[in-house]
């Protein structure tokens, strides 16, 4: 009997048609001789809905207040999901985060998991049933309060547990047919991949691809989880995430010896970029603002420090970071100025990400040559570079992101035959 662990998103058990939907693939995944464990998110946008209503009675929520609303979500979902499974003639139990045993830090909104014991969750399947678990969530090690672990909490989630049960396989299901060569809402002819490397789907997802969040991938690889990212509107084979990038190489008749250079084109819109002005330009300033902005729980993406003006002594330092974590940043950033001496910050939400995703950029030139003739071609001015061994990222004005990634994506001859189907709209 092969262990399967499926996580279905908020477009997935979006309406009570939605949940009894999913609640029919669950089944039949246990009637074709699988057990089964399946993580579910909240419903549609009611997260989202329990935000506003946060806003709404307080201008300063409390982190674990915080934790405690949203936690609720998913706890709907899977009791609601449970129910349909019932109805069925199956039998099946709903977890939480912590009652599945998934062990946290403290720190509330983003809270990383420090370990997963799965008994409750052992037991529940080794009865039979179907174990289901609100994604998302968890329970901090020291005070036992519950927390969240931020967006897209609920892939690591499922991860987390296919990992500590030892699963075959952890399919993710979402509002389209697997990983496109870009987003199918921006590019509708973006082509479908089957399979790819760990590697390259950490590099989209950093840059910015919904279909999966970043923390489930680095999880899956560290852990040997194989990933089958496919739809819960169709039957369709989706993508195979695979940790062992010799695994995504499946020579067939007819099929070319060699990965195709180019595995997708990433955008982002979800990041803001920081410009800490008239910076000394000496040594261990620029550790001092890195060490400033962790401190406020910031993540930095990319950095760009510019040479110096020739006998100023001053240097600019910019970087993106997250949007919703550029408020604290700028508070931390700004009550340090005086001891890190410099001048002003500049705050700009008004920019997009595009990345152009790779293995095979490694072994062929050019590939930078076409890219940014691509953008220059479209019209689209750039404001910071960074790169990797399989990636080139850009930073540009916001209004001109959709035209940057359909032209690269044209000039890397990534469209497919058809469009593609996008079930849902969300993205996840």
């Amino acid at each position: 009997m092969a262990l399967i662990v499926q996580k279905f998103g908020g477009s997935s058990v979006a309406d009570a048609e939605g949940i009894k939907r999913v609640a029919r693939r669950v089944v039949e995944t246990q009637a074709a001789g699988n057990r089964v464990v399946v993580v579910v998110s909240a419903m549609g946008d009611s997260t989202d809905e329990l935000l506003d209503l946060a806003e709404q009675v307080s201008s300063s929520s409390n982190p674990r207040e915080m934790d405690m609303l949203l936690s609720a979500g998913e706890r709907i979902s899977m009791a609601l999901l449970a129910m349909a499974i019932h109805e069925s003639g199956s039998s099946a139990q709903s977890f939480t985060g912590s009652q599945a045993g998934m062990i946290t830090d403290a720190i509330h909104g983003k809270a990383r998991i420090i370990a997963v014991s799965p008994h409750r969750i052992k037991a529940s399947i080794d009865k039979g049933d179907i174990a289901i678990v609100a994604g998302f969530q968890g329970m901090s090690q020291d005070s036992n309060d519950i927390t969240t672990l931020g967006r897209g909490g609920s892939d690591t989630t499922a991860v987390a547990l296919a990992a500590a049960l030892k699963a075959d396989v952890c399919e993710i299901y979402t509002d389209v047919d697997g990983v496109y060569t870009a987003d199918p809402r921006v590019v509708p002819a973006a082509r479908k991949i089957s399979t790819i490397s760990s590697e390259e789907m950490l590099e989209m997802a950093a840059s910015g691809a919904k279909i999966l969040h970043l923390r489930c991938v680095e999880y899956a690889r560290r852990f040997g989880v194989p990933l089958h990212v496919r739809s819960s509107f169709s039957q369709l084979e989706g993508t195979w995430v695979l940790p062992n990038p010799d695994d995504t190489i499946k020579i067939q008749e007819g099929e070319p010896l060699e990965q195709p250079i180019i595995s997708g084109v990433a955008h982002d819109r979800s990041e803001a970029k920081v410009t800490v002005v008239g910076v000394p330009d000496i040594p261990g300033k620029a550790a001092e603002i890195f060490g400033i902005v962790a401190g406020a729980h910031s993540n930095i993406d990319m950095i760009v420090q510019n040479v110096s003006t020739h006998g100023s002594g001053r240097t600019d330092i910019s970087f993106t970071l997250p949007i919703v974590e550029g408020a604290d940043a700028r508070a931390a950033l700004k009550t340090a100025q005086a001891a890190v001496g410099y001048e002003s910050v500049e705050y700009d939400e008004q920019i997009g990400k595009l990345s152009l995703i790779g293995a095979g950029m490694r072994s062929n030139p050019g590939v930078s040559y076409k890219f940014f003739k691509a953008l220059s071609d479209a019209g689209v001015n750039i404001d910071m570079i960074s790169t990797s061994e399989i990636r080139i990222s850009v930073v540009t004005s916001a209004d001109l992101l959709d035209t940057a990634v359909r032209a690269v994506h044209a000039a890397f001859d990534l469209d497919g035959e058809a469009v593609a189907t996008v079930y849902a709209g969300t993205g996840r």
